[in-house]
């Protein structure tokens, strides 16, 4: 075995960041890089959960806490395939971790899909998250809207778009959405869902602080409530789907005199899409009712129903892009792998590696990221035990990776430059009595990263 290994890891969100401090604690004697497309860490907890999400703080805060070790470096604003490529990340680290994650909207085949008012979540949840590489307005126009899905995604978009935007500023929101949010008119924001109640992906804590969201009701019909077999055998074997029932079944039957609020979330199970209504632009969605057929799947009834909304938002699950240079399923949307082994047709390419989403598709919370990310590493230690690995990485490491983004003058971030960029959102927060306010100009995060001069001022 090698005395020293230098491994580079692609992408700095919870995937990462996991294989990262596995691989540092492992029996390696290793330096790890820590590249990102984005000036500040963190992936989908910065850019893909709602800034009320319960959550968020822990989660940031367990990542923070690896990062700030200083073991693991962090280098953001580089994107590969063109500040650098992956076969020259190759010349100077002996292996390469995979863990983009996966931030685009999954497909839906439906009449209608095309429709300028039609979304997906993906794009919306960037928006209000503030992500620099997405426009800094958004249509909110539509008084009745639809969510397709029945994941976590589908419960932040619904919260958001039914939320008033005073309950928000808590938060880390950034100014331009919270401009955005306060002129958004909706009044009914439907959530439909295929299955059953048993089926849904909510998580218990995300389904109660739903109900606690002030001046916002929440609605479920009876119609759209159901079991079958499989169902009430999910229900006895798991506590988090019985937790789930139990609350959507409160609201069932919750008394209508006490739905007073000016805004309403409407959670329809049992309902498939069909199409998106309209000509130019969105003016409805037509539903189909499913049956439960005993196993937990379902099937169409043929019995359909049209609901008038003037926005559909699709949260139907996220999709992986592929790293240039790197093997890639368009079909399945992941990098090909065994055992976190990225394969090449049958054969696994030397010293490439995948974790996270991009390796086993957009599923499962921060519990099956962590296993995930050590089976990867474990896979990778006994490649570098056994000798599987090309000391391919140059003398100095992951040093000449850098000098080669200075001489291409790439204004690559630093974890230092990420404290800063916090300082800076902390105070702007300050001075609205908030915690923080999100900093969203990817120029301007970069200057206030790297200390430099932006808009006539010096960071």
């Amino acid at each position: 075995m090698a005395e020293h290994f230098n491994v580079a890891v692609i992408g700095a969100g919870p995937a990462g960041i996991y294989a990262s401090d596995i691989l540092s604690k492992s029996e390696l004697d290793v330096s790890i890089d820590l590249f990102e497309r984005l000036p500040a860490p963190y992936g989908l907890v910065r850019y893909g959960v709602a800034p009320d999400h319960p959550r968020i703080k822990a989660i940031i805060d367990a990542l923070y806490n690896t990062l700030k070790r200083g073991d693991i470096r962090f280098f953001g604003n580089v994107t590969i395939g063109e500040d650098i490529t992956l076969d020259e990340l190759r010349e100077y680290y002996d292996a390469i971790i995979i863990a983009t994650g996966a931030n685009a909207d999954a497909d839906l085949d439906i009449p209608g899909i095309n429709l300028p008012e039609s979304y997906g979540a993906a794009d919306f949840v960037s928006w209000y998250d503030g992500h620099p590489d997405y426009p800094r307005t958004w249509p909110l126009e539509a008084k009745e809207v639809a969510v397709l899905g029945v994941g976590n995604v589908a419960l932040d978009v619904a919260r958001i778009l039914a939320k008033h935007v005073e309950d928000l500023m808590v938060t880390d929101i950034p100014e331009n959405v919270a401009r955005g949010l306060a002129e958004n008119p909706v009044t009914d924001v439907h959530v439909f869902g295929r299955r059953g109640p048993a089926q849904v992906k909510f998580t218990p804590m995300e389904l109660r602080e739903l109900g606690h969201v002030p001046d916002v009701d929440i609605i479920v019909d009876p119609e759209d409530f159901d079991y079958d077999d499989a169902s009430q055998a999910a229900i006895e074997e798991s506590k988090m789907t019985k937790q789930v029932v139990d609350q959507l079944t409160d609201w069932v039957f919750q008394d209508e005199e006490d739905l007073t609020a000016s805004r309403r979330i409407h959670i329809h199970m049992l309902q498939q899409p069909v199409a998106i209504l309209g000509d130019e632009h969105v003016e409805g969605i037509r539903m189909e009712r499913t049956a439960l057929q005993g196993d937990g799947t379902v099937k169409g009834t043929g019995e359909y129903i049209d609901y008038p909304v003037q926005a559909v938002y699709r949260a139907v699950g996220y999709a992986s892009s592929p790293i240039p240079g790197a093997p890639f399923d368009e079909v399945r949307r992941v990098v090909p792998h065994v055992g976190g082994r990225v394969m090449d047709g049958d054969e696994p390419v030397v010293g490439l590696y995948a974790t996270g989403w991009i390796k086993r598709g957009p599923v499962g919370l921060i519990g099956s990221t962590k296993s995930d990310a050590k089976e990867t590493i474990d896979n990778l230690v006994a490649d570098a035990r056994e000798g599987k690995l090309a000391a391919s990485g140059a003398a100095n490491g992951g040093e000449g990776a850098l000098a080669l983004l200075d001489s291409r003058s790439v204004r690559y971030t630093t974890w230092n430059g990420w404290e800063l960029l916090e300082d800076f959102e902390k105070a702007l927060g300050a001075d609205e009595g908030r915690e923080r306010i999100k900093v969203v100009e990817r120029e301007t995060m970069t200057a206030v990263s790297r200390g430099e001069e932006h808009d006539g001022k010096l960071y």
